[in-house]
């Protein structure tokens, strides 16, 4: 089912609009978050986005610790477990 309720990005008001804020003209995005789901199948791939764009601040040598394990994970064809 599609979100009926928007936010505005530019002044954090709520709308039922779809195209722009009718108060600011802002851009909207959906204020709800996605569907939690205790069998994440790609949250592994998602903390290596963080990771490797510098969102998740780490030291040098956990990164490539990390970057190392995936690597091996991922030429054994293990898949996420």
């Amino acid at each position: 089912m599609d979100s009926i309720l928007r936010r505005c990005k530019n002044c954090g008001r709520y709308t039922m609009r779809k195209d722009r804020c009718p108060y600011c003209g802002g851009e909207l995005e959906i204020p709800h978050p996605p569907k939690f789901s205790p069998d994440d199948k790609y949250g592994r791939y998602r903390l290596l986005m963080k990771i490797m764009s510098g969102e998740i601040r780490l030291s040098q040598d956990i990164i490539n610790a990390i970057l190392v394990s995936h690597k091996q994970n991922s030429s054994q064809g293990s898949g996420t477990r």
